[in-house]
């Protein structure tokens, strides 16, 4: 795994990373930005994102992966297909942002029922708020998040608005060279 991981995280420093000024999802400014989908739509990342993911969850029992759209969505097909090749059946999921209006207007799209083990995805983290919106839209479900997997954590709150849940990010901010901010106490 380390050899992906190093590869990973190499792809990601060279295709997702600006720097310049930005407001992030959160509100915050920020003077770097990571779009984590001109990393995570490359057919190498893909392969790679899958090897990693599988590695840090295959110990997780876990029935279902997804997140919010649109960054969950290739992390979950890429474990879904990686759990394959490996003979585990692993469901995937997306959760929509706001709901279809049409339709049956449900915010989460697959296969998620009452009583999975879920791991929730999100690629990247700043202080938690999307991805625990994706948290209660499972929950609402009557799924069970067993993990919380991110790609970059940007250290800048997630960790500790996610402390109830086992929270796994691939990469710290700190693993591309840069410094945090210091938390607002």
């Amino acid at each position: 795994m380390f050899a992906s991981r190093q590869r990973l995280l190499q792809a990601f420093q060279d295709r997702a990373f600006a720097f310049g000024k930005f407001t992030l999802a959160s509100g915050k400014e920020s003077s770097y930005y990571i779009n984590s989908k001109k990393a995570i739509f490359h057919s190498e990342v893909v392969a790679l994102l899958g090897d990693v993911l599988f590695e840090m969850t295959k110990d997780l029992n876990i029935d279902a992966v997804g997140g919010l759209e649109v960054g969950a969505i290739p992390m979950a097909a890429a474990l879904a297909q990686r759990c394959h090749q490996e003979g585990r059946s692993l469901e995937g999921f997306f959760v929509r942002k706001q709901p279809k209006g049409h339709g049956s207007q449900e915010r989460v799209e697959g296969v998620l029922k009452p009583g999975m083990r879920v791991a929730v995805l999100d690629d990247v983290l700043t202080t938690g708020g999307s991805v625990l919106q994706a948290i209660s839209e499972v929950e609402k479900v009557g799924a069970k998040v067993v993990s919380v997997v991110c790609i970059v954590d940007r250290l800048e709150g997630a960790r500790e608005a996610l402390a109830q849940y086992d929270f796994r990010p691939i990469f710290t901010i700190r693993d591309f060279g840069i410094d945090p901010p210091p938390l607002a106490a």
